[in-house]
């Protein structure tokens, strides 16, 4: 049965605006640009933390962040996500509280995220308890098919720059479709948004793939491997805890991912090459 879902607003603020801007030529020319804007979270009352964010879908955000941060341990303990942009800020009310919130809160890492990522609590300790599945593949051509998608993806950053995208993506034989593709001014807000999209939509994750155009960091590898998604790919590179709790945990990570090129760094037994159609040891 599907889990009861909160009661939210939908207050998605413009994703792009207008300046002017003068050219090499010195000539004026109107010029789209980011939005950002400050989201602080309260929960139950208690201010928790502030978000920089574009605004695309802010109750996803929330939700996905609540999933990501394991403040709440599903959907069903969220009542409702209530946004509003005259103050900047979202109030989330949970069913029973959250346990130890005060506790949590007085242990923070500060990731990588774009200088804004947060971990709370135990977080980082807590990635031995993950598993992912092993039954499943990823096909080369599976992976141009994605790449080739994402490429063709009309973008708030071909129009304006300045954002990250993360995208979640079937995985088919020979074929990807995207499901869904957010954008934000921060990576990790990005990502955050497409888990709390999961939960809302009840999205199973376990033989999907996610992509990224950030760099595959611990903080991501973490977060995609608490979706329960066995594959990550990234245009960019990545760090070596990104690399070393992506082997602890077995999931298949794809970096420098650009059209038909391609670096294969852990997860090798999940991915199977075009020419050789055998698993690749």
């Amino acid at each position: 049965m599907k889990p009861r879902t909160p009661e939210i607003t939908s207050a998605s603020r413009p994703l792009t605006y207008e300046v002017e801007a003068l050219n090499e030529n010195g000539e004026a020319v109107a010029t789209p640009i980011a939005g950002e804007h400050p989201l602080t979270l309260y929960i139950d009352k208690r201010e928790v933390v502030t978000l920089m964010t574009l605004g695309q879908a802010p109750e996803a955000l929330v939700i996905g962040y609540l999933r990501n941060q394991r403040l709440v341990r599903g959907i069903e303990d969220i009542a409702a996500v209530q946004v509003d942009w005259e103050t900047d800020s979202v109030a989330v009310t949970t069913r029973k509280g959250v346990k130890g919130l005060a506790k949590k809160m007085q242990k923070r890492t500060v990731t990588t995220g774009c200088g804004q990522g947060t971990v709370f609590g135990d977080l980082m300790e807590e990635i031995e308890s993950i598993r992912l599945r092993e039954d499943v593949t990823l096909e080369e051509e599976t992976l141009y098919a994605l790449l080739d998608a994402v490429r063709r993806h009309e973008t708030i950053y071909k129009a304006a720059g300045a954002v990250h995208g993360c995208a979640l993506a079937t995985n088919e034989p020979a074929a990807s479709r995207i499901i869904t593709f957010i954008e934000d001014v921060g990576r990790h807000n990005a990502v955050d948004t497409i888990a709390g999209q999961m939960w809302l939509e009840d999205i199973d994750g376990s033989d999907k793939i996610f992509y990224t155009t950030g760099r595959l960091t611990s903080e991501m590898v973490i977060k995609a491997a608490q979706m329960r998604i066995p594959f990550l790919v990234s245009r960019s590179g990545l760090t070596k805890m990104g690399h070393d709790i992506a082997s602890r945990i077995g999931i298949t990570m794809i970096g420098r991912a650009v059209n038909k090129r391609y670096l294969l760094y852990t997860g090798k037994q999940r991915f199977v090459k075009a020419a050789l159609r055998t698993m690749v040891a």
